[in-house]
């Protein structure tokens, strides 16, 4: 759940400040009191998870001073500024400083309130955009989330290191729902130009002419952005369903590409979903350029290729979505394991979270299960999976190992209870784990 918003309240009057305080309290509100601009200011850094509100006139610094020094560590730092009787011109230069809005005393508490709150709003989205970059640059974080020890994951996650430190462009393709946008990510970095930017296009959210212009130009002077191929100068352009490129733009990226040289200035990251009818991006792309976009190529695997992947993926999603809404999280059945992992995921893993936040909803309200989540997302699936050619032992393995990760992971590496909870011997239970590439230092 997400955490209450902090609230620094500066004044140095305490009736004030304890006033504040209280009502933004009863409000949910994490608030914390100075008397002084200069206490704050050792608190109160450039990401300081909340806002602030200030009164003007103070000794020593006074707001004004005060709001420029925050303003200067952080210009998305939302400031409300406590002005007295008359001073509505000093209030008027606060804002043009950055105030984010002010209040006149005596002021009225709900008002206050309704301030704080679109005050918080609007802090939690920069907060949430910060945390975002932060991880869509950290090429760690993003080939954790590339979860799985399927040897296509293995392959996956070891192609994207390779590509990653080349310059040429690169072609991803793969069935709608893999992760492609994700994989694209990744590989823009764990690469050279990982703190340059990342550019992304949707080829098929806008119509030729708009197309042609958000990627090439020319912008009109009101226009808030530079074509993509300036704004991704250095760094990476993504092409999303890049097979949807009409002829005339597609002349233009030739060009473009072309004049790039080797190795280029600027990285194409091309991103194609493979056709169902059958024709796939080099039947939609004049060959040309498919032939410079496709210098380097991955495909990311289907989901019904990954095997015992799939019940990890379910069970931490599952996890997170009951973190989410505050229950707990569906038990899995071996039935239901294996027919997690006989499903045939046309949606990949797109489908794969809908189906986990189902379980999880209709599971917080004690009905259902995961196989009538199962059958209704397939209507040819049979309740009882039995393919032909596939051992039960591998159905079994897969439940046993995802068994001992859940219980690992809920009681954090602690393997005295984990052998109470499946009564397994210490012995057997370090000779699973040793089968199935479990740590106990992957759960402390």
């Amino acid at each position: 759940m997400a955490k209450a918003m902090k609230i620094a309240i500066i004044d140095d009057e305490q009736d004030m400040r304890q006033s504040i305080s209280q009502w933004l309290a009863l409000s949910g509100y994490d608030t914390e009191t100075f008397a002084s601009a200069e206490d704050a200011l050792k608190k109160l850094g450039p990401d300081y998870p909340g806002i602030v509100i200030s009164d003007i006139k103070m000794p020593g610094m006074d707001g004004m001073q005060f709001l420029k020094k925050l303003m200067g560590q952080d210009s998305a730092l939302p400031v409300i500024m406590i002005t007295g009787h008359g001073d509505v011109p000093m209030a008027v230069e606060a804002m043009r400083v950055g105030a984010f809005d002010f209040l006149e005393k005596p002021f009225n508490p709900d008002r206050m309130s309704e301030l704080a709150k679109k005050a918080a709003h609007a802090r939690r989205l920069v907060l949430d955009n910060r945390a975002l970059r932060r991880e869509l640059s950290d090429g760690g974080q993003l080939m954790k989330k590339l979860i799985g020890v399927s040897p296509v994951m293995e392959r996956l996650r070891e192609d994207i290191l390779d590509l990653g430190q080349a310059d040429g462009h690169v072609l991803i393709d793969g069935e709608t729902g893999t992760g492609k946008t994700l994989v694209a990510h990744a590989l823009h970095a764990v690469g050279a130009r990982a703190g340059k930017k990342f550019v992304l296009v949707s080829c098929s959210a806008l119509e030729e002419d708009a197309l042609s212009k958000r990627l090439f130009g020319p912008m009109m002077p009101e226009d808030s952005q530079l074509p993509a191929v300036e704004e991704a100068r250095g760094g990476s352009l993504i092409l999303e369903d890049v097979e949807a490129l009409p002829d005339a733009v597609q002349g233009k990226l030739l060009s473009f590409v072309n004049d790039e040289g080797t190795p280029p200035e600027t990285r194409i990251i091309a991103i194609s979903n493979l056709q169902e009818q059958g024709k796939t991006c080099e039947d939609a792309l004049r060959a040309d350029l498919f032939y410079r976009l496709a210098a380097l190529r991955i495909t990311v695997p289907p989901l019904r290729q990954r095997g015992e992947d799939i019940l990890t993926l379910f069970t931490r999603l599952s996890e997170q979505f009951a973190d989410e809404y505050g229950c707990d999280a569906p038990k899995v059945s071996a039935q239901e394991a294996a027919q997690l992992l006989q499903a045939p995921w046309p949606g990949n893993v797109r489908q794969l979270i809908n189906v986990a936040e189902r379980a999880v909803l209709q599971s917080r309200r004690g009905q259902g299960s995961i196989t009538s989540l199962l059958m209704s997302d397939h209507e040819d699936m049979q309740p009882v999976m039995t393919t032909e050619g596939k051992p039960l032992k591998e159905y079994v393995e897969a439940f046993e190992r995802m068994l001992i990760d859940n219980t690992m992971r809920r009681h954090k590496g602690s393997i005295s209870n984990v052998m109470d909870e499946l009564c397994l011997p210490r012995r057997t239970l370090n000779e699973k784990m040793a089968k199935y590439g479990l740590q106990r230092s992957d759960y402390l």
